[in-house]
């Protein structure tokens, strides 16, 4: 499935195993393999958080 964030699209399969957060760094494993997303303001990590949440 494909999520888009502030004008950028994440490719994330379902289902998700596993999520891992440093402050800024996002870790999404799925069945693919694991994918890191970097973000420059915490904020915007705890906003994609909240929209993977509510996928």
């Amino acid at each position: 499935m494909s999520y888009t964030y502030q004008g950028k699209v994440y490719a994330i399969k379902a289902p998700v195993k596993s999520i891992s957060i440093n402050k800024l760094n996002v870790v999404v494993k799925d069945q693919t393999g694991s994918k890191l997303f970097k973000f420059t303001q915490l904020n915007e990590s705890k906003d994609f958080l909240a929209m993977l949440y509510q996928a």
